[in-house]
């Protein structure tokens, strides 16, 4: 498969689908720094897919994956505060946080295809 534009690649796609959740379920946390942190991770991830893509060279694509790779970890450390601090429920936290590693496995992969 092709892949045209950076919407066609799942990670991203897989990490929207995160963004999104992770923006509903904080959108009324009060606890305004923590919110925020989460958010701009989740939206790394995704950005950061679309930014190296752009670039068009293997090399800077490759160093973009990794970044976004390090803010999926970030996310997965914050769930970890989250459902301790009692911000998200259990439920929650076994989504986010499996599609979270999902998002790392296949960046993982993609790294290591190009």
């Amino acid at each position: 498969m092709v892949i045209e534009k950076f919407e066609d690649i799942i990670a991203w796609q897989k990490a929207r689908d995160l963004t999104i959740a992770i923006y509903i379920q904080f959108k009324n946390c009060r606890d305004f720094s923590f919110r925020d942190q989460i958010q701009r991770a989740a939206v790394s991830i995704m950005n950061n897919i679309a930014e190296g893509f752009e670039r068009r060279t293997n090399k800077e694509f490759i160093n973009f994956l990794y970044i976004a790779k390090g803010s999926s970890g970030e996310v997965r450390s914050m769930l970890h505060l989250a459902i301790k601090f009692r911000y998200i429920t259990k439920e929650q936290f076994e989504m986010d946080y499996k599609l979270s590693v999902e998002i790392s496995k296949i960046i993982s992969g993609f790294i290591k295809t190009l």
